[in-house]
């Protein structure tokens, strides 16, 4: 029996691609790094939510960032279930929402009873729009402008402080009798295998107060009647694969409490950040969500006990780990370019503009073909991004099957820093985004269009030809 599905896709013969090669060996290191939905559909055209990708890419064009919802709800639902497992106080998992922030994203994070973590008066906005309760938002950052902390305040939100020129502005804008209610991002001088651009937990940060400023940080915080000071955050990094960092920060960060509660302070949630790695390669090998949070739990409730204080509201913010393995990203294959005994280049029609990882982080990514799934792979090429920039690689030396014009090239685990650190380089337009589930597509980002590029422009009169 065949099933059409509403994107036109024919459902007979499919296969599902395992998560592990070790429960399939003969599965292709590739295709193990795609979503938990993926499948082969008549053995050679890759699906993804029940959706043929080379139809999405003729509805919706390309490059087109591909959601796969059962994927992101299942890493809410794993986080969410492990911290009820292995915590025995209270705990809230937030969606660090840098990582990909848009109403859709933000909206499923919710419904799975995450809270957001925003950085943002922009982000805070969407978050709100999404319909997130205010109760379960948090926002961060090193430098939130006057109009950002009074939207923060007039929202209801956590106000995660992180210097002194923001408590002093919090004290000033505050309202008589007003009580505002912020935590302390410290730093906790923990250093971490990653890369340097994207470690913030070394003493050597723009981010947060030096833990020798304790007792005057404290100090000050208590004699401010305006302020409600539930908690302390930390955040050590990100794609980290290594746990002992993070039972490290859980250890320190208890301590803080402790030290807290000396001027007065009632601080009930401790915060420990996000940063678990996600795996890009086939080489990579990071520990599981569940191995991640047991270990973070274990620490914090070994700590309070030595210490004799009550557990507090375990707080942490996932962003990558939640969203990255969720979607990929859909290019259309064009030119290429031979250059004898050095490389061939394969062009797609997108790059730095929707994916700038590559270029900013030097990350690594894979890549498939989506309608030639079976075709044995037989090339080594640079997938080459269309801009006019030389270092516009998006992935060196892939192994592909022989690649045409019009093919469809899906790069995997780009649901984290793709959009949202997307530009219009060369004034290229965004591309668009759809979610996917039970064979339906939904669009979550309409793809920009030339007015749109133009929309903010204004031409004087005197510069009009």
């Amino acid at each position: 029996m065949v099933s059409t599905h509403p994107t036109g896709v024919q459902h007979s013969g499919s296969q599902y691609l395992p998560q592990r090669r070790d429960t399939n060996p003969n599965l292709s290191p590739n295709q193990e790094l795609l979503p938990l939905t993926a499948r082969v559909h008549n053995h050679d055209s890759l699906e993804i939510g029940g959706c043929d990708v080379t139809t999405l890419v003729k509805q919706f064009g390309s490059p087109l960032y591909i959601l796969d919802e059962e994927t992101l709800r299942s890493a809410c639902q794993q986080y969410r279930d492990a911290f009820k497992q292995y915590y025995k106080g209270e705990s809230q998992v937030l969606y660090a929402s840098k990582a990909w922030n848009c109403l859709a994203v933000c909206a499923i994070a919710a419904s799975e009873g995450l809270g957001i973590d925003v950085v943002s008066g922009g982000e805070l906005y969407t978050a709100l729009q999404a319909g997130v309760s205010p109760e379960k938002i948090y926002l961060h950052g090193n430098n939130k402008s006057r109009e950002e902390l009074i939207l923060a305040i007039e929202s209801g939100v956590t106000i995660v402080a992180d210097n002194w020129y923001e408590l002093r502005t919090l004290v000033e804008i505050a309202q008589p009798g007003q009580s505002i209610r912020i935590m302390l991002r410290l730093t906790p001088g923990i250093e971490c295998h990653t890369h340097e651009y994207i470690r913030t937990g070394h003493l050597d940060s723009k981010f947060g107060f030096d833990p020798n400023d304790l007792d005057e940080v404290f100090t000050f915080v208590s004699q401010q009647s305006t302020l409600d000071c539930v908690g302390v955050h930390a955040h050590i990094g990100s794609q980290i694969f290594e746990r002992q960092p993070h039972q490290d920060l859980a250890a320190v960060m208890v301590q803080w409490l402790r030290d807290a509660g000396k001027y007065g302070l009632n601080i009930t949630e401790l915060n420990v950040g996000g940063g678990l790695g996600i795996k890009y390669t086939e080489s990579d090998d990071p520990p599981s969500i569940e191995e991640w949070v047991k270990a973070i739990c274990e620490v914090v409730q070994e700590a309070c006990a030595v210490e004799n204080l009550p557990l507090p509201k375990l707080l942490s913010e996932p962003g990558r780990s939640l969203i990255a393995t969720a979607c990929v990203t859909a290019y259309t294959v064009g030119s290429s370019k031979v250059i004898p005994e050095i490389r061939t280049y394969v062009a797609i029609d997108g790059g730095m503009s929707d994916n700038p990882r590559p270029i900013t982080y030097q990350s690594v990514y894979r890549a498939v073909v989506a309608n030639k799934m079976s075709s044995p792979v037989t090339q080594t090429v640079t997938i080459a991004g269309k801009h006019c920039e030389s270092g516009d690689i998006l992935i060196k030396n892939a192994l592909l099957p022989k690649t045409e014009p019009g093919d469809i090239l899906v790069v995997m685990g780009t649901g984290a820093y793709n959009y949202s650190m997307a530009s219009n380089y060369n004034r290229l337009p965004r591309p668009a985004a759809v979610v996917v589930a039970n064979g339906e597509a939904n669009l979550i980002l309409q793809r920009e269009t030339y007015q749109d590029l133009i929309r903010q422009d204004s031409l004087p009169e005197r510069l009009k030809i």
